[in-house]
């Protein structure tokens, strides 16, 4: 819900965005038409004049199929966001868009005659799974805000790894998916804009007949059955019409997103209260944001504006935007899950418990080093042969031991610090600054050392992180506008790379390689670093032990214990900024230990702060460790990258986690 203030109603809002987008492409028309042949271009075109036919065929169709996706994701997220009374809830918050993308991808190769009765099918199945899986995991929890978007999560990242993995081994195949995938709105003829007008015209008929019963949905369950409401009819009535949307622009134009979040955020602050009135509004909304920003690619990418993915810029205009928008919205506290939430029980052994997850570290890394396939397949390398592969496998394995701890220190301290189970360093935005950092430096600054990568990603780890909490402060810390601002900073960062790797750099594919959580290059010097930060971050746990047991508290209880508020969280904030630049640059962003282990080490029954850490740490270092070994055996003679490897275990071990907190 948001405060009522009218003072920019949503008629004023949608008109400025439409006479900005309008203004930008009468003036990207004129760049490439004379004022004089445009309505020649309409009534009886030049077919041997060029400028005349890309305006008719490519120009034209391409403003049309932007306004009618951008009303499409528009009227889908407002949709969503209503059938669940989630304001976080958007078609990409859901899984809905990663699982059509996924969707698409296995049918191009195993199953490519199921196109030819039409993508949105294929890709609507796809996205209809993936909202399944989120709402059976949120359920029995009655569709909590904060659960449907952590299964939505886990759901997205589950998607987008395996579609990764399908792109790393397929390339020859599905080269133009990633790419694809950011949502490409050029366009070559009326084709795409034809398919879509008629189907968005009949979706506007249930979307019409669904306003009386959104209405009444809008209270609370039991009062809406009284009055006669099927809700989980209603509501499943919804969620099918929202992913149907979606699935039409994802089977047309590739992966759009933000527009379905940013847009009924934009009417909703604008105070619009009945749901005819946000289910138009939106959908308007979201037609004029896109529009804007396909004409804002065309104007400032040049001849590279028919290239570069519009899917992937929105992000980099929405993520401000919705920046902006987080202290104007206020956001309904419900069923926020405790740190002591997920905890089954206590043990009473903490030192016993913590010894056999070392012994079993050992165990997964003396495996990682001496068990591998090869051309003679599976063997066991011992002495000579151990000596022989040593200097390969051993650096890959001590860097994923170092990542997977450093992630794992961080995302407890991160949990602890903002009372937030759902923190880490993946879901917050963490990695993606220490991300963003180390890319600006790649690109800016080509000659930096290794020191100066490190320095970048520091900085860019501790500006995503105080940029978080400073919009947490505004109402208490609470856990949907932090995760409102890292969903905008990861959204930030996918665009820039998406963008990056439409420009056709050939650094691009190297980082798109790293992004995957590859360990192919680490070298013995690489892997000795990460390991010495490792050693000191671990050694330096009993010293935030004590601050850590306290943060959870709150500020009034914790100052009068004697923890001191300003100094405890510069250098929590100043730990966690550098365990994730050094994890991240190591072996990317794109893992879910900093979420999973501190969740698995409760699990155990790791109450306090100094045991829950260090459990945390063996936890994230037996999964990226068994993970890097996975991925260099399983598929042989092809390799995993590790963060992909490690995405494939963490997902479905956090869905189990999910499932069994619901069963209580």
């Amino acid at each position: 819900m948001v405060e009522a203030r009218r003072r920019f109603p949503p008629a004023a809002i949608v008109a400025l965005f439409a006479l900005m987008a309008l203004a930008m492409s009468l003036s990207n028309l004129a760049a490439r038409l004379p004022a004089s042949l445009w309505f020649d271009v309409l009534t009886a075109p030049d077919t041997d004049d060029i400028r005349q036919m890309l305006a008719r065929y490519s120009f034209a169709p391409r403003l049309a199929t932007s306004l009618m996706c951008g009303a499409a994701l528009g009227l889908a997220g407002a949709l969503l966001q209503m059938a669940l009374r989630n304001p976080l809830a958007s078609p990409t918050t859901l899984g809905i868009t990663g699982g059509a993308n996924l969707a698409l991808a296995l049918a191009m190769l195993w199953a490519p005659g199921l196109l030819a009765y039409g993508r949105e099918w294929t890709a609507m199945a796809g996205g209809l799974i993936a909202a399944l899986v989120v709402l059976a995991l949120s359920w029995r929890r009655r569709l909590s805000p904060l659960t449907v978007v952590l299964a939505g999560m886990v759901v997205s990242l589950y998607c987008g790894a395996l579609a990764a993995m399908l792109v790393l081994f397929n390339t020859h195949y599905l080269a133009g998916l990633f790419i694809w995938g950011g949502g490409s709105l050029s366009q070559q003829d009326w084709s795409i804009a034809s398919f879509l007008a008629p189907r968005l015209a009949i979706a506007a008929i249930p979307a019409a007949l669904l306003v009386r019963p959104l209405t009444l949905l809008a209270l609370d369950d039991d009062h809406a059955r009284s009055l006669g409401l099927g809700v989980p009819a209603v509501r499943l009535l919804t969620l099918g019409l929202a992913i149907a949307l979606t699935a039409f622009v994802v089977g047309t134009v590739g992966v759009i997103g933000f527009i379905g979040l940013a847009a009924p955020a934009l009417i909703n602050v604008a105070g619009a209260r009945r749901i005819g009135e946000r289910l138009v509004w939106s959908a308007l909304m979201g037609a004029s944001l896109l529009w804007l920003t396909d004409q804002c690619v065309l104007r400032l990418a040049g001849a590279l504006g028919e290239m570069v993915p519009t899917g992937a810029v929105t992000a980099l205009f929405g993520s401000p935007l919705l920046l902006w928008l987080l202290p104007r919205l206020k956001l309904t506290l419900l069923a926020a899950p405790s740190l002591s939430e997920s905890v089954m029980r206590r043990t009473r052994r903490p030192l016993l418990l913590l010894g056999a997850l070392a012994v079993l570290l050992l165990g997964v890394l003396a495996l990682s080093i001496t068990v591998g396939q090869g051309l003679d397949g599976w063997r066991i390398s011992l002495s000579a042969d151990l000596a022989n592969l040593l200097p390969w496998r051993l650096p890959r394995a001590l860097a994923a031991l170092a990542a997977g701890m450093m992630l794992a220190c961080a995302g407890s301290v991160l949990q602890r610090m903002t009372g937030n189970p759902m923190a880490s360093p993946e879901v917050l935005g963490v990695s993606s600054g220490a991300a963003l950092g180390l890319i600006l430096a790649m690109f800016a600054l080509p000659e930096a050392s290794g020191g100066g990568q490190v320095a970048a990603a520091t900085v860019g780890a501790f500006a995503a992180l105080l940029a978080i909490l400073a919009l947490g402060r505004l109402d208490r810390g609470t856990p949907e506008r932090m995760l409102l601002a890292g969903i905008a900073l990861g959204a930030m960062f996918d665009a820039l790379v998406t963008a990056l790797l439409a420009s056709g750099d050939p650094r691009a594919a190297q980082l798109l390689n790293w992004m995957t959580g590859s360990t192919y290059a680490v070298g013995t010097s690489e892997a000795g670093v990460a390991l010495l930060a490792t050693i000191l971050a671990v050694l330096g746990l009993p010293l935030l032990a004590r601050w850590l047991d306290l943060v959870p508290l709150g500020t009034a209880v914790a100052s009068a214990l004697g923890l001191p508020p300003r100094r405890s969280r510069t250098v929590l904030l100043a730990v966690t900024a550098g365990l994730t630049a050094v994890s991240t640059l190591v072996i990317g962003p794109l893992t879910f230990v900093g979420l999973m282990a501190p969740h698995l080490a409760r699990h155990l029954g790791l109450r306090r702060a100094l045991p829950e850490l260090a459990g945390a740490a063996l936890v994230g270092g037996i999964l990226m460790v068994a993970a890097d070994w996975l991925g260099r055996t399983m598929a042989f003679p092809w390799q995993i990258p590790a963060g992909l490897a490690a995405t494939f275990i963490g997902c479905p071990a956090l869905m189990w986690l999910l499932a069994r907190r619901q069963s209580r």
